[in-house]
């Protein structure tokens, strides 16, 4: 069994449990998945962590994690590409169709948009930080 967070076009939130991602996939694809706050059929999994046993070993705590790498990682991504805040997916499938010359970007985008852009190929990657804000 799998628990899935799901989201509907009227962008309500919920939970379901499925036998499998291929069972999610097919009941969806038949309509048979709907939203319990208003009925709707056009429902989508979202981004979730997965549930993780707890472990017999410590586990450093996050404030004790090398923050170095990441802060790097920042400063390379800040550095190198251009911040678009909120227009990430419009400039992404943009430059995928051609419209504005290829650049390395960064900014945010919803889950639903997200996943548009990697069903139409379009290559992306989620940072694992917050970017610093900029204006556009």
């Amino acid at each position: 069994m799998i628990r899935y967070t799901l989201t509907c076009a009227n962008d309500h939130s919920f939970e379901s449990w499925f036998q499998s991602a291929a069972a999610f996939d097919s009941l969806a694809q038949a309509g048979m998945v709907t939203c319990p706050e208003c009925g709707g059929s056009d429902v989508a999994k979202r981004l979730m962590a997965p549930a993780v046993q707890k472990s017999a070993m410590p586990v450093r705590p996050l404030s004790d994690a090398p923050k170095e790498p990441l802060e790097k990682l920042r400063a390379e991504v800040e550095a190198n590409a251009d911040y678009v805040g909120s227009n990430f997916a419009t400039e992404a499938r943009a430059m995928h169709d051609g419209d504005r010359p290829e650049r390395a970007i960064y900014g945010e985008s919803t889950a639903k948009d997200t996943k548009k852009l990697i069903e139409d190929g379009i290559p992306v990657l989620p940072l694992p930080f917050v970017p610093t804000k900029r204006s556009n």
